[in-house]
């Protein structure tokens, strides 16, 4: 008998240890990151992780100018100022940010959500004229007229605390496929983008993942120069070998398409752009207001939003910061509203959110130091100041961009996966919120986008395309669709259960549901100059 007692005791104990020595538990702060928000790197290390996240910025802005500008007309030189005013509103939007908005080492700039709109407005017929210059003007001036009445609902709802009533019923199981999808839902410009010109792309992943994941863990010496500039070496070598394939005369006689994703001098952009110039308000001329396209640039402004939550989310997370208040996520987005409009002062053909491919440079270095992304602020408004030396840094071929994507993309919807430490997945509950919110967020844009490449308008198609954008813009957005659905499922379904609070991991955000309920807020989110006294934050 008391050989059956021992035994069972043994057990038991057994039993207790595994539970008490959990191997992986749940944190709140990241670990392992080597520099966090508050705590930057040497000034000559930080000066070259700024220039990255300058690269990477610069790659997305000259993409996305390079998808809309045959459209509007213009030439090189058009196309080269508008490129600097990009930058030059990405450099202030990412100051203000910083030092005003939520504090994160958050980029901001173009986004991707705003095309589908400005091609709307680009298409819309009411800008025909035969000469290009005219036209690229007059659309223009329509493009930054929708994006300044646009900036207003960010501005309202960050602001007034509306954003952040919204952001305190945000629980961990809901940011999954918010944050997960921010990262995941883009994968269309990740290897596509490589296979573009699969003899530069390919290679420059390649090299990517093996300086930053194998020769950085196998040497010790330098270990660190492979793990944080791992990016800069690999463009310096495939940049080099695709200006030698260019030179050489090997895409002379290939087709258009291959030459303008391929050579490094396809853009023109080095002998239009000026010395100097600086970019100012109102270049173009006078905007001009049209009722519907300022409210489908809106819609797209709500879904630059949601998609901007994920990713504040994500940037706190790989800064080794705690979660975001939600009053301190209010106030970020209220200025991520200033600076849509900015973008319309100027004169981009974008309108702001913030970068997700930034916030995966973010992991790959394992640096999420405030000064860092400050300093990446001033490369662009140095560059798009100096003309020259910008427009040789847009020489760089969009397929390197876009195998940097498969990275940066891939981090950022890890970090969304991680939000699942602080969830119960034994339950049904979890599980269908999770896994449909997730299905629906992939499916539904798959379908809007797949109609869309058949027929060539999407599956709302009436004579009014500004509401045709309204309703086919945020069912295009993975992020969006599946953080609708995950967020209204977890507020409503069986939310009176006592149970499932900690299930949905609740409590783990209650210490941060305001500003003084964890006093680590203070250290990361505080504003600058003893403002908080003036601008408090609840």
């Amino acid at each position: 008998m008391a050989g059956v007692n021992g035994g069972g005791g043994g057990d038991v104990v057994k039993v207790v240890q595994r539970v008490v020595l959990a191997p992986h538990p749940a944190r709140d702060q990241l670990q392992n990151v080597s520099y966090c928000i508050t705590s930057p790197p040497p000034w000559h290390e930080a000066i070259l992780l700024g220039f990255q996240h300058y690269i990477v910025m610069l790659g997305t802005i000259v993409i996305i100018s390079t998808a809309l500008f045959p459209q509007m007309g213009g030439g090189n030189r058009e196309k080269a100022d508008v490129i600097r005013t990009m930058l030059f509103v990405a450099g202030l939007n990412t100051l203000l940010q910083t030092l005003f908005g939520t504090r994160l080492p958050a980029v901001i700039g173009s986004s991707y959500t705003y095309v589908p709109v400005a091609i709307s407005i680009i298409l819309s017929g009411r800008w025909n004229d035969p000469n290009p210059i005219e036209r690229f003007k007059k659309t223009m001036r329509a493009i930054q007229g929708a994006l300044i009445i646009a900036s207003t609902i960010q501005i309202i709802l960050g602001f007034s605390g509306l954003w952040r009533n919204a952001a305190r019923m945000l629980s961990p199981l809901s940011a999954v496929p918010l944050v997960a999808l921010a990262g995941f839902g883009l994968y269309e410009f990740g290897f596509p983008g490589v296979a573009r010109c699969v003899e530069i792309g390919l290679p420059q992943l390649i090299i990517l993942v093996i300086l930053s994941q194998y020769v950085s863990n196998m040497m010790h010496a330098g270990r660190n120069i492979f793990e944080r500039f791992s990016v800069l070496i690999s463009i310096a070598i495939v940049w080099i070998y695709a200006h030698i394939l260019t030179v050489s005369g090997v895409y002379n006689h290939t087709r258009l398409a291959t030459q303008i994703s391929c050579r490094t001098d396809r853009t023109g952009l080095i002998h239009a752009a000026p010395w100097i110039r600086v970019p100012y308000p109102f270049q173009w001329g006078a905007p001009s207001f049209h009722a519907g396209e300022a409210f489908a640039m809106m819609m797209a402004a709500f879904v630059a939003l949601v998609e901007s939550t994920g990713g504040f989310i994500a940037v706190a997370r790989y800064a080794s910061a705690t979660h975001v208040p939600p009053s301190i996520l209010s106030r970020g987005v209220g200025w991520q509203g200033i600076g849509i409009l900015l973008s319309g002062l100027f004169g981009s053909v974008s309108g702001s959110s913030v970068s997700i491919e930034n916030a995966g440079l973010l992991a790959l270095t394992r640096i999420g130091s405030r000064r860092v992304v400050q300093i990446s602020a001033g490369f662009m408004i140095f560059f798009s100041i100096l003309g020259k030396f910008g427009a040789v840094s847009a020489s760089i071929p969009a397929p390197i961009i876009a195998a940097l994507y498969c990275l940066f993309f891939a981090y950022v919807g890890g970090v969304g996966l991680s939000f699942l430490q602080f969830c119960n997945l034994n339950t049904f509950r979890t599980k269908f919120i999770l896994g449909f919110s997730v299905f629906l967020g992939l499916s539904v844009p798959q379908y809007f986008n797949e109609y869309e490449a058949i027929n060539g308008y999407g599956p709302v198609h009436t004579s009014s395309r500004w509401f045709n954008s309204m309703v086919n813009v945020p069912f295009s957005s993975e992020a969006f669709v599946a953080a609708m659905v995950a967020y209204f499922l977890d507020n409503t379904l069986h939310y009176k259960d006592g149970s499932v609070r900690r299930d949905r991991g609740k409590h783990w955000w209650d210490s941060f549901r305001s500003f003084k309920t964890d006093s680590r807020s203070e250290e990361f989110y505080s504003l600058p100059y003893n403002l908080n006294r003036y601008f408090p934050s609840v």
